[in-house]
C-alpha cells in the first residue's frame, strides 16, 4: 500500500501528521513539537539540513524552513547578501535569507491552502524534496563567496554548472 493509501483511509488529514510520516518512511530524525509543528533532520549530500513546518489555521499556510549553520567573515557579508539576491532570482519557489543573529541560512516557503484544502504526502514529499534540493544546489555558492573569496558571480556559474551537471 503507497503512503498516500495510507492517509486516503484515514479521517484525519492534518498536515502535520502526513509529516511525520513521511519523516518515519524516511527514517529521518524528527521531533514534533506542537499538534501544528515538527522539526526534522534530512541528509543531505553536503551536509544535514534541520527542517520545520509549521501549520497556521489562522491563516491556512504551511510554512516550511530548512536551515544549516553558516558563520561568514564579517569582511564578506556583502558579497554573501549580493549572491542571495542572485539566488533568489533564479528560484521560482521559496527564497533564502541569512538570519544573522542565528548564523543560519534559511530556505523559506509558504504554502496556502485556503478553504479547506489539503496537502497530500506527495505534495509535502515534494516540498521537503525541493527545500533540500535548493539547499544543496546553492550550499557550494554560499561557501565560495564565503570562504574561497570568489565573486557572486563566480560562485553562480558553480550552482549554475551543477544544475546543468545533474540533468
Amino acid at each position: 500500500m503507497s503512503l498516500s493509501e495510507d492517509f486516503l483511509q484515514s479521517d484525519d488529514l492534518h498536515p502535520i501528521d502526513i509529516a511525520e510520516s513521511l519523516a518515519e518512511f524516511n527514517d529521518w530524525e524528527f521531533d514534533r513539537l506542537t499538534e501544528d509543528q515538527i522539526a526534522m533532520s534530512v541528509e543531505g549530500q553536503w551536509r544535514t539540513y534541520s527542517l520545520t513546518l509549521a501549520w497556521s489555521g489562522h491563516d491556512e499556510t504551511l510554512r516550511l524552513i530548512c536551515t544549516f549553520e553558516m558563520e561568514p567573515p564579517e569582511g564578506r557579508m556583502g558579497e554573501l547578501y549580493d549572491v542571495l539576491n542572485r539566488v533568489n532570482d533564479s528560484v521560482w519557489t521559496g527564497a533564502f535569507t541569512y538570519w544573522a543573529d542565528q548564523r543560519l541560512m534559511v530556505w523559506r516557503y509558504g504554502l496556502v491552502l485556503s478553504g479547506g484544502q489539503m496537502a497530500g504526502p506527495e505534495q509535502l514529499d515534494r516540498l521537503i524534496g525541493s527545500a533540500v534540493t535548493a539547499a544543496e544546489r546553492f550550499y557550494p555558492a554560499f561557501q565560495l563567496v564565503a570562504w574561497a573569496d570568489k565573486t557572486p558571480a563566480q560562485a553562480m556559474q558553480v550552482a549554475i554548472a551543477e544544475a546543468y551537471g545533474r540533468a
